[in-house]
């Protein structure tokens, strides 16, 4: 189901969480659709999956080639200078997501946010500065951006925040080493934080699915029966 904007996945039951998931530089909200069915979740929890559409911009380290993009990215280094800018609008627009859903009935602590590279990025640092409690956040492929402003940034609302990190040892496009960093940092923050590598490059494996299957139903429980589902 397409909206504006972004692409939809509806149970087949009345939906009692959501899972907002954003896609990597280049790609759209599509591509990551398939991962629904490989996960084999149950009917319960009944997840609304949300996937957005990054704008269209230049992209630096890409030649000025303009694409779906979170936020600009100048080099893929840890000394480089990063698109503050780009980053922030673009936690804003996670922001507008995660309210629509709350306005359509899901609790925040009901409510994921996941991302793969780019979108993984973007995800992590919405999340860590969120005012309400979430589910957790899914960083798969990523770094964390703008991480020396955290400290003074995270809300306390999410201070231990679940966090699942899945990384492929030999990535060419996201070194390991900057998935570390944001691991190592996270750890010292006091986060819960689930930390898997795997042998493969910036991609996907069906381990990597298996585990986040297993991540995903521990911090999205099947609801109580007191929990009133949303329309």
């Amino acid at each position: 189901m397409n909206e504006q904007g972004k692409v939809l996945i509806q149970p087949r039951n009345p939906p009692d969480a959501v899972v907002i998931l954003l896609h990597g530089l280049g790609a759209d909200g599509h591509d990551f659709e398939p991962l629904v069915p490989e996960l084999h979740l149950p009917d319960s929890p009944a997840i609304r999956w949300v996937f957005p559409h990054a704008p269209v911009r230049a992209v630096t380290v890409n030649g000025g080639y303009r694409m779906r993009a979170w936020y600009d990215v100048i080099a893929m280094d840890a000394q480089a200078p990063e698109d503050e800018t780009g980053i922030r609008e673009s936690a804003r627009t996670v922001g507008s997501l995660i309210r629509a859903e709350r306005e359509r009935g899901i609790p925040s602590d009901r409510i994921v946010l996941a991302g793969f590279s780019q979108g993984g990025a973007v995800a992590l640092f919405t999340a860590l500065r969120w005012s309400e409690r979430l589910a957790g956040v899914a960083a798969l492929s990523c770094y964390l951006p703008l991480s020396g402003r955290l400290p003074a940034e995270a809300h306390p609302a999410n201070t231990a925040l679940p966090v699942f990190m899945a990384h492929g040892t030999a990535d060419p496009v996201v070194p390991l080493q900057l998935a570390e960093a944001a691991r190592d940092l996270l750890t010292a923050m006091g986060h819960d934080l689930a930390w898997h590598t795997y042998p493969m490059q910036h991609g996907v494996c069906q381990q990597e699915v298996g585990d986040l299957r297993e991540w995903l139903l521990g911090v999205l429980p099947g609801p109580t029966p007191e929990r009133p589902s949303s329309r």
